[in-house]
């Protein structure tokens, strides 16, 4: 009466070790750093706590996820965290993080850090968005990765104007977005970062790294390794930027265990 089809096998639990991170892969496969900034965001976040021996795992579809996105914490065998706990579990293992100020220098640079991290989040995330290949049909449907987290036009400032008269009557076509505007605005953000961090050892002369450091180099990261030529010199051609990067990136490859 109805069709049947074999028992999916349940694959076995395998025995936890060690906090387990779950995120999307690597560009390559024998670095630790995402592809996704979501991700590397808190792989960086989690390496400037001073945390260390943090597993990898890139075979989960978000689908399995904690709130349908990644990345995840396996904390431990019974308890896994989405990404908004990680903060409250780094609290528990490190000394907690009571600070009012967040660990900049006064509230005036924290206050400066929620400016900085919509700049980062917006202008330069739509660069990124603006700048990534198309993939393929076949690609998109194969892929672990998830669409972006927020559609181009939903993240620029100001929005698009609407359609409007005879043009409002016909469906969308693309995404109506003026690419040298978007880098337009990226080139001047990049080179406002380049001038803010100047010779410090982390962003608005904090003493020990904050959330905006974890931010910026997930971003940093990206643009280096972008195939975007237009993209990345805007990041390679500032010296400060570039050593910055390399060094944060050493901090967070040893923070973690390659699965």
């Amino acid at each position: 009466m109805f069709a049947t089809r074999p028992a999916v096998p349940v694959p076995s639990r395998t025995p936890f070790t060690a906090p387990t991170l779950w995120m999307h892969g690597p560009l390559a496969g024998d670095e630790p750093f995402s592809a996704d900034v979501e991700c590397l965001k808190w792989q960086a976040y989690l390496a400037l706590r001073g945390l260390r021996n943090i597993h990898l795992r890139t075979d989960i579809s978000p689908a399995g996820a904690r709130d349908a996105r990644l990345p995840n914490l396996l904390a431990s065998q019974d308890t896994l965290l989405p990404a908004q706990h990680i903060p409250q579990w780094a609290d528990e293992q490190t000394a907690p993080d009571t600070d009012p100020l967040e660990g900049y220098a006064d509230a005036a640079a924290r206050d400066e850090s929620r400016a900085w991290v919509a700049l980062l989040e917006s202008t330069v995330h739509a660069a990124l968005l603006a700048a990534a290949p198309t993939p393929s049909y076949l690609a998109s449907l194969l892929s672990l990765s998830p669409p972006p987290a927020a559609p181009l036009q939903t993240i620029l400032t100001p929005p698009l104007a609407p359609l409007t008269g005879f043009a409002s009557l016909l469906p969308p076509s693309g995404i109506r977005v003026s690419t040298s505007t978007i880098f337009s605005q990226y080139r001047d953000a990049i080179t406002a970062l380049t001038e803010r961090l100047g010779t410090d050892k982390w962003f608005l002369g904090s003493s020990n790294p904050t959330p905006l450091d974890a931010l910026a180099f997930a971003y940093l990261h990206a643009i280096v390794l972008s195939t975007n030529s237009n993209l990345r010199i805007q990041v390679t051609r500032r010296v400060n930027l570039v050593a910055w990067e390399w060094r944060v990136r050493e901090l967070v490859r040893t923070a973690f265990v390659l699965p």
